[in-house]
C-alpha cells in the first residue's frame, strides 16, 4: 500500500470506451460464498432436485435478464444472455455435475467444480473462447447464489458519481449499471473486446479494463478520473486533470442535422438490432439508421419471423425516422451466430465460414427472399426512406446474383398486386476482396457502407476476439486506412455515396480523420451520436482533408496519431 493515500499517481489499463470521467472509488466484491468445500451434501435425491431448481430460477432470471438488457443496452449485447442459457443445458457441464452429484458430492461443490474445469479450459484458449471463461464465471456464481439462498448484489442504485472498481464484472452486472448515475468503472482483468467493453460502449459508460492488480492499491472512496484518452485511472487527480476529463462530458443532443464549419453535410445515424431500439437513437438525436442488424428478428425463437412481422419492424424503423434513412442489413448469419432453427453447422473458424450473403444465396435463400418481400413492402408503405444492404459480399458474382433475387420479388409482388416500392440497394465492404471490387461494385449499386470490425481483422489477419493480437486489429492502421480510402473514392468514381457502420465511426476523436477521408455517413451506438455530431461541426472540411491525406502516407498507427493531433 502507498504511504500517502492522497498523493496522485495514474494506473495503466486499456480503454473500453472513447469517454472519461471523474468520481469516487466504490469496490464491488462478488465472493462466492459459502465456500463450496464446506457445503455438507444431503442424500443424492435432494441434491439432485436442488440443482434442478436452481437451474431452472438461472433460466428464469437470464430470461428477465435478457429482456431488460435488450431494452436498456441492445439486441446484439443482450444475445450474451442466450449463451449463458445455452450453458445451463451443455451436457459438458451439467454431465460431470449429476455425476458428482450420484457420488455423494454437495450441489454446490459439484457445480463449482465442473464449471471451474471449463473456466480452466477456455482461459487457455485465445480469442473468443478464452472470454467465454468471463462467461462460465457468471453463470456459476449465478448458480451458487440460488443454490445457498443468497440475495443477488444489486447496482442499479449505486451513488451518483460511482466510479465502480472490481476485480472483473460480468455481462450480468454490467448490464445493471446506470449511465446517469455510474460515472465509469475499473477492472483489474478483461479486453476491449469482452463483452463487458462492449457493453460500456452500449451504455456510454467510461471504463478502463485490465489494469491489472495495483488496482488494488486504490482505497474506497477515493476521488479517481478516467482519462480514455491516455488509457489511465489517475487516482487524486489534480486540478488540470480533473478539468480535462470533464470537459465535454455533457453534449447536447442535436435534433437538426449538422455540417462542417465550411458547409459539408455529414449524416449521423444510430445502429440498432430491433424495433425496441429506435426510440433511444431517436433520443440521442440520430438522423436516422444506418445499420439495422436484423438477424437479431431472428434469434431466441423456435421459427423465423415471418413476412409480415418482418414489414412490421421495418414499418416501425421508417416512421421512426420520417425525414431520415434507414439502411437495413439483410440476414448476416453464420456459425458464430447460433439460430437453433436453422441446425448451423460447427465451423472451425466461423468468420472465414458460410455466412452473410453466402447463406442467403444458397442454404437460406428462402429466408432472404421472404425478407425481399417483406423490405420492399416497407419501402412503399413506411415514411423514411429504406436501404437495403447485403453483408460479406466478395465477388460481383455474388452482387450480381442478389440484386436477381431482388428482381424476382419485385416481379411477383407486381404480378400479384400487392404495393411495394425499390429501396437503395448497398454492399457493406468488410473484406480485401470487396475493396478490390468496389469500383464494380459501385458501379451497380446506390451505396457502400464500410463494416470496419470486420474490415480490420480481415485486412490485418488478426482476430478480433483475440486479446493477443488487439494492436493489429485496429482500424487506425496504415492498411486499414487506404483500404477505407480506395473504397470512398471508388464509391464517389460512380455516384454512389458511401457510409460507415463500424465501431470506428463511433468514435469522436476520428470524426476529423472520417470527415477527411469523405465519409460521407457516419452510424454507430446511439449513445455517440451527440459527441460525434458536435465534433463534425466544429471540422474544417479542407483541414481534414489535408490531415487525412498526411496521415495515408505514414507507416505506422504512431505517426498517424501523430498527425491528427497536429
Amino acid at each position: 500500500m502507498h504511504d500517502n493515500p492522497h498523493k496522485t499517481r495514474t494506473i495503466s489499463g486499456i480503454s473500453a470506451t472513447p469517454l472519461s470521467g471523474l468520481g469516487t472509488a466504490r469496490w464491488y466484491h462478488s465472493g462466492e460464498q459459502p465456500d463450496p468445500a464446506e457445503v455438507s451434501a444431503a442424500d443424492r435425491e435432494t441434491e439432485r432436485q436442488r440443482f434442478d431448481d436452481a437451474r431452472a430460477a438461472a433460466r428464469e432470471e437470464l430470461e428477465t435478464e435478457r429482456e431488460s438488457t435488450r431494452k436498456r443496452v441492445g439486441s446484439e449485447e443482450a444475445a450474451v444472455f442466450d449463451a449463458h442459457r445455452q450453458f445451463l443445458a451443455d451436457p459438458q457441464l451439467t454431465g460431470p455435475i449429476e455425476t458428482a452429484i450420484a457420488d455423494g458430492a454437495a450441489a454446490e461443490l459439484a457445480v463449482y467444480d465442473a464449471f471451474g474445469d471449463a473456466i480452466d479450459q477456455f482461459e487457455g484458449m485465445d480469442g473468443m473462447m478464452a472470454e467465454r471463461a468471463d462467461d462460465l464465471r457468471d453463470v456459476r456464481r449465478r448458480l451458487l447464489r440460488l443454490l445457498s439462498g443468497g440475495e443477488r448484489t444489486d447496482l442499479t442504485e449505486l451513488p451518483e458519481g460511482t466510479i465502480l472498481f472490481a476485480e472483473r464484472l460480468t455481462p450480468s452486472d454490467t448490464a445493471q449499471l446506470d449511465p446517469d448515475t455510474v460515472a465509469g468503472f475499473v477492472t483489474m482483468t478483461g479486453g476491449r473486446t469482452s463483452h463487458v467493453s462492449i457493453f460500456a460502449r452500449s451504455l456510454g459508460i467510461p471504463a478502463i479494463v485490465g489494469a491489472g492488480e495495483e488496482l488494488a492499491e486504490v482505497r474506497e472512496s477515493t476521488t479517481v478520473a478516467i482519462d480514455a484518452d491516455r488509457e489511465v485511472v489517475v487516482v487524486n487527480p489534480d486540478t488540470v486533470v480533473r478539468e480535462r476529463v470533464t470537459s465535454g462530458r455533457d453534449v447536447t443532443v442535436r435534433e437538426e442535422r449538422v455540417e462542417t464549419r465550411d458547409g459539408t453535410k455529414i449524416e449521423v445515424g444510430a445502429n440498432i438490432g430491433t424495433a425496441a431500439e429506435l426510440n433511444g437513437a431517436v433520443a440521442q438525436g440520430a438522423d436516422g439508421i444506418g445499420l439495422f442488424r436484423t438477424e437479431f428478428l431472428f434469434l431466441d425463437r423456435e421459427q423465423p419471423p415471418s413476412e409480415d412481422e418482418q414489414f412490421e419492424s421495418y414499418i416501425k424503423a421508417l416512421d421512426a425516422f420520417p425525414e431520415g434513412r434507414v439502411v437495413v442489413r439483410t440476414l448476416d448469419i453464420g456459425g458464430d451466430k447460433p439460430i437453433p432453427y436453422l441446425e448451423l453447422p460447427d465451423e472451425e473458424n466461423p468468420f472465414l465460414g458460410n455466412r452473410g450473403i453466402r447463406r442467403s444465396l444458397g442454404a437460406d435463400s428462402d429466408l432472404f427472399e421472404t425478407q425481399l418481400r417483406a423490405l420492399l413492402r416497407a419501402a412503399a408503405a413506411g415514411d423514411g426512406t429504406l436501404s437495403v444492404m447485403f453483408p460479406l459480399v466478395a465477388t460481383l458474382d455474388e452482387l450480381t446474383a442478389a440484386l436477381d433475387a431482388v428482381d424476382r420479388v419485385a416481379r411477383d409482388l407486381d404480378t400479384k398486386g400487392i404495393e411495394y416500392a425499390a429501396p437503395e440497394l448497398g454492399v457493406m465492404i468488410e473484406t480485401p476482396a470487396a475493396i478490390f471490387t468496389a469500383e464494380a461494385f459501385a458501379d451497380e449499386v446506390d451505396f457502400l457502407s464500410i463494416g470496419t470490425n470486420d474490415l480490420a481483422q480481415y485486412v490485418m489477419a488478426a482476430d478480433r476476439e483475440n486479446e493477443d493480437v488487439a494492436h493489429l486489429h485496429d482500424p487506425q492502421q496504415p492498411a486499414v486506412l487506404r483500404a477505407i480510402k480506395r473504397a470512398v473514392e471508388a464509391a464517389h468514381d460512380h455516384d454512389a455515396w458511401i457510409g460507415m457502420c463500424g465501431e470506428m465511426a463511433g468514435d469522436p476523436e476520428l470524426t476529423e480523420l472520417l470527415v477527411g477521408l469523405g465519409l460521407d455517413e457516419l452510424s454507430m451506438s446511439a449513445v455517440t451520436v451527440p459527441a460525434v455530431k458536435a465534433n463534425v461541426t466544429e471540422i474544417d472540411r479542407s483541414e481534414a482533408v489535408s490531415r487525412s491525406d498526411r496521415a495515408l502516407t505514414k507507416t505506422n498507427k504512431t505517426m498517424i496519431n501523430q498527425t491528427e493531433t497536429q
